[in-house]
């Protein structure tokens, strides 16, 4: 329910956009993000700015090109955000909110209960997965190519 406390815990318009990291969430956050790593450069990038920038992409759906230029360079941001795939910090992050969230909630850190609706049961019915075998076959365009044969040919 959205009480006066609420509104305020949730009012983004102190922020520069909306997809931007309030302290509090920064701090959850932040730990989790891996170091530099050892015998490069120090780092001299502000890693809350990329992940404020890798937020603004996925809030937005923007193209990387779009990233405001108050943000770091689309490289860097797209770089880091590569990187945490690769290595997995992207998804132990999501994990490590998860839990912190369903233990906030007073639930067990993994759901015991799922819903099955009915779509899932008739894809079970027919051998489970369909994903590689939905796609159909391309069929051949029964239209004329792009030569044309009414131009008269030469001889």
């Amino acid at each position: 329910m959205w009480t006066t406390e609420n509104r305020s815990r949730y009012d983004r318009s102190k922020l520069r956009y909306p997809s931007d990291l309030t302290d509090a969430e920064w701090g959850l956050v932040g730990p989790l993000i891996p170091p530099a790593k050892p015998g490069g450069n120090k780092r001299t990038i502000d890693v809350r700015q990329v992940v404020n920038g890798i937020m603004y992409i996925l809030s937005t759906g923007c193209q990387w090109s779009a990233l405001p230029k108050d943000l770091p360079p689309r490289s860097t941001v797209n770089n880091y955000f590569l990187r945490w795939q690769h290595d997995r910090t992207l998804d132990r992050l999501h994990h490590a909110l998860y839990v912190q969230c369903r233990d906030k909630a007073e639930r067990d850190a993994s759901p015991t209960a799922a819903i099955i609706d009915s779509q899932s049961v008739k894809s079970a019915e027919k051998g489970g997965s369909t994903i590689g075998t939905a796609m159909t076959r391309a069929r051949k365009s029964k239209a004329r190519s792009a030569i044309s044969w009414s131009t008269p040919r030469a001889c």
